[in-house]
């Protein structure tokens, strides 16, 4: 048995079933190139831990990350605090 698309939507018109479907695979292409964005920011956060570990320095930068938190913060409130810590645990581990 076929699930229809208004009943794979949760709409209740065909039409409205049509731009959720359409909207969808548009979150669905976005996501694909933020995940491609979140990997590109690993490559390069691990370029920086490298160099400053080589240079005698700390694997991670606290002001740093300070600043990157505020930049998320400023730009989407506090769901974006939590956005960066992920970023930013991802990027560089735990501390």
């Amino acid at each position: 048995m076929s699930i229809s698309v208004t009943e794979k939507t949760g709409a209740r018109t065909d039409e409205a079933a049509a731009v959720i479907t359409g909207a969808r695979e548009r979150i669905d292409a976005l996501d694909d190139r933020i995940i491609g964005l979140v990997q590109e920011r690993m490559a390069v956060s691990a370029v920086i831990q490298e160099s400053r570990i080589a240079s005698g320095g700390r694997r991670v930068n606290l002001n740093r990350e300070m600043e990157v938190l505020t930049h998320f913060s400023d730009a989407l409130g506090k769901p974006g605090t939590a956005l960066a810590m992920t970023l930013l645990e991802l990027c560089r581990g735990r501390i």
